[in-house]
């Protein structure tokens, strides 16, 4: 923070001036952000996330944000006593799970977001997949990694079926800024947990975002050798997956994030959610801060 303190006036104008034209560019362009990891547990990078947001809404930018919560169902699963289970990555969901899940995402994880959100300025709005009808879901059918033939049951785990986006535009609209559960509902109003990265990935691709950023606890898409990769194209990522290169829980994350790209989301953005003010250095500067993947 110091050293922000002791740049000069004339820096500071030269600084807000080199973000000009990417303000111009994006401005009433709509930016779906996956909120998670480290910047959504550690309170200095907390504060940071709520400015970033705040001020690409002023800019004229329409910020959207769709959060997880792993780390906080597991906190709450253990003061109940239950352990949590995982197949391929995936948490197995049965109905008391499920309970939890929702109280925790809906309930604290969420109205915490909107809280440090207004409390930076801007005007957040908490919804789940129910508001509006906004995701429909039915069971996720998982098959086994090694033999397809089988399939795993995950409880209450779900597939988008749709997205109505309509009440995310309308708060749009009305300046106010969307933060959402990754909760759907199915045809006889049972609740299913979905992965946020795949509910942040679809919902960029109805709205018709510029961009998806997705936060992560990782510097972005990392090479064998551990170098960073910052600009792969659909094709480059299709090589990463079948050289075993992206694996373990990068696999869903990169896989939606591929998929918005190659259905018109201009730049899907991987960034390090540990670098404060990181959406803000990517998104207004030319510096890259994490791993950028276009559709070609």
């Amino acid at each position: 923070m110091n050293d922000i303190l002791s740049i000069a006036p004339r820096d500071k104008a030269e600084i807000l001036a080199q973000a000009l034209p990417y303000i111009r560019k994006f401005h009433g362009k709509t930016i779906v952000i996956k909120y998670g990891g480290n910047a959504m547990t550690d309170p200095a990078l907390q504060a940071d996330f709520a400015e970033d947001v705040v001020l690409l809404k002023l800019v004229g930018m329409n910020p959207v944000v769709v959060h997880g919560g792993g780390p906080q169902i597991e906190t709450a699963l253990n003061r109940l006593g239950k352990k949590g289970e995982f197949i391929q990555g995936m948490r197995v969901t049965d109905a008391e799970t499920m309970e939890v899940v929702e109280w925790v995402l809906a309930g604290e994880v969420q109205q915490d977001i909107v809280g440090l959100i207004n409390q930076a300025g801007g005007k957040a709005v908490g919804l789940t997949g129910r508001d509006g009808g906004l995701i429909r879901a039915q069971k996720l059918k998982l098959a086994d990694n090694k033999n397809p033939s089988i399939e795993h049951d995950l409880g209450q785990v779900g597939d988008i079926v749709a997205i109505d986006p309509s009440v995310v535009r309308a708060l749009q609209d009305d300046a106010f800024i969307p933060v959402i559960s990754p909760i759907g509902f199915g045809e006889d109003n049972e609740s299913y947990n979905i992965n946020a990265d795949v509910v942040a990935s679809k919902l960029a691709t109805v709205l018709q975002a510029e961009k998806l950023m997705l936060l992560t606890n990782t510097p972005g898409v990392l090479d064998k050798a551990g170098q960073l990769l910052t600009d792969l194209t659909a094709r480059e990522i299709d090589a990463l997956f079948a050289d075993g290169t992206i694996s373990g829980g990068m696999l869903p994350k990169i896989a939606g994030a591929l998929d918005a790209a190659k259905a018109g989301v201009n730049a899907v953005h991987i960034i390090d959610g540990r670098v404060p003010h990181a959406m803000l250095l990517e998104i207004l500067t030319d510096q890259a801060y994490g791993t950028m993947i276009r559709s070609h």
